[in-house]
């Protein structure tokens, strides 16, 4: 694309955005939460109150959360274990994922649809 359409796209995108900002500065809803937030921030600081202490306040329990990783680790079921057997070698290849470096090679040298019709079942 060259510079002068990109600058045209660029300049058509922002005029659009400031033709929504203006409907949004003349929206009632828009103004009533600009003033609810307004008054609510005042008299957090008349109190010396943060947003976290309200929240707090209102749901000790939200504070507490279980950490992300725990929670995937124990809904992964575990990967099961592959037994590939090369019949031109008899070589064979246990593994749980295709990342293996024998499994890969002969990927590359018989193809992939061949290798996965030597998975013993």
């Amino acid at each position: 694309m060259s510079k002068l359409a990109e600058f045209r796209q660029l300049e058509k995108h922002l005029a659009e955005q400031l033709q929504a900002l203006e409907t949004l500065k003349g929206d009632a809803g828009l103004k009533e939460e600009i003033e609810f937030e307004t008054k609510l921030r005042a008299l957090l600081a008349k109190y010396g109150y943060s947003l976290r202490d309200i929240v707090n306040l209102l749901d000790p329990k939200s504070g507490r959360r279980a950490p992300a990783a725990e929670s995937q680790s124990s809904t992964r079921k575990p990967r099961q274990v592959k037994v590939y057997k090369n019949p031109e070698s008899g070589e064979v290849v246990e593994t749980k994922g295709g990342s293996h470096r024998t499994l890969k090679e002969w990927k590359a040298k018989y193809g992939s649809d061949t290798v996965e019709s030597w998975l013993a079942k």
